[in-house]
């Protein structure tokens, strides 16, 4: 089928790379290039990087609601747009193009975690399972009725890890999809906007460290956390993002950790929390690379001087 895909970070850009391979991908349409990362620099998507790679033509449109980009898309007489994790809302005179309509592939088991940030909302609310959907799409919120879904464990994987498998997934349950729409043999199962629940974006600091917080929360945070949105915190006297770790039920000098102490014992290093202790495994303090526990002790004088202390970072 002639498909337009949209798209933007690294799930949609692992989706793109399977379905140029099956389909003639007419554009692509992503997200403008935006600062990303340090430095201050202009960086393409994923997406548009991919595409580039494809030699597919790109479109960053800072809006679909213009009357000259929807005729744009319209001339590129689509069978079907491929959606994922665009960024924008597609208005009716966009879904209405598309003699197929428009399929997104969305990171959560419908109606659970509609939404910008449904991998990061499953991973902190402890969810045990989670999945990706091919949801028709229409002008609410992740309403459409869906004719494909497949799960996946949650377990203790990161946000990344999470986000690959389900974008792996999600490649082959849209391919899939594409089969039985272009046979017109597709089902559609709608959704319970009852049992909806809703992922909304991330906020600033929302993932930060705090001592007043239990362990199984410190750990579902840092398992969320990335480079936009980090699990920060202040450790002996120093700012520091916790890249990886566990809790640290039974290990060695985690007995009686107060909240808020930090303590480097047996070659781990734990945090304090509400209920127990945390082991950080990785961590980048501020200004520096990442490292793993014990290089970050080695340079932290006060961690052998003893107990130290550890803080939410201060807004």
């Amino acid at each position: 089928m002639r498909v337009v895909f949209m798209g933007t970070p690294a799930f949609a850009a692992s989706i793109l790379e399977e379905v140029a391979q099956q389909h003639e991908v007419a554009a692509v349409y992503t997200r403008p290039d935006a600062v990303r990362g340090r430095g201050g620099k202009l960086v393409p998507s994923p997406v548009k990087q991919v595409a580039a790679e494809l030699g597919i033509p790109v479109l960053t449109p800072r809006t679909l609601r213009d009357g000259e980009v929807q005729r744009g898309l319209a001339d590129l007489r689509p069978d079907v747009a491929c959606v994922a994790a665009y960024g924008a809302i597609l208005p009716p005179e966009v879904l209405a193009i598309p003699r197929f309509g428009c399929l997104n592939v969305h990171a959560s088991l419908l109606p659970r975690w509609r939404g910008a940030a449904p991998i990061e909302r499953a991973i902190l609310a402890g969810d045990e399972e989670t999945g990706v959907c091919v949801m028709r799409m229409e002008e609410g919120l992740d309403t459409g009725a869906w004719c494909i879904c497949r799960t996946a464990r949650v377990e203790d994987k990161d946000a990344r890890e999470l986000s690959e498998e389900l974008a792996a997934l999600g490649a082959q349950a849209l391919l899939s999809a594409l089969v039985h729409v272009e046979r017109g043999a597709d089902a559609w199962t709608e959704q319970d906007g009852r049992l909806a629940t809703y992922a909304s974006k991330l906020e600033k600091g929302e993932l930060d460290l705090d001592p007043l917080d239990g362990v199984e929360r410190t750990a579902r945070k840092v398992r969320a956390s990335s480079e936009a949105h980090p699990a920060r915190c202040v450790l002996a006297g120093r700012g520091v993002t916790v890249l990886a770790g566990r809790p640290a039920e039974g290990a060695a000098g985690a007995e009686g950790l107060a909240p808020g102490a930090a303590r480097f014992a047996a070659k781990r290093l734990l945090l304090g929390c509400a209920d127990g202790a945390y082991e950080v495994a990785a961590l980048k303090p501020d200004g520096k690379q990442a490292m793993d526990a014990r290089a970050f002790a080695a340079g932290a004088k006060a961690l052998h001087d003893g107990d130290s202390t550890w803080e939410k970072k201060h807004a």
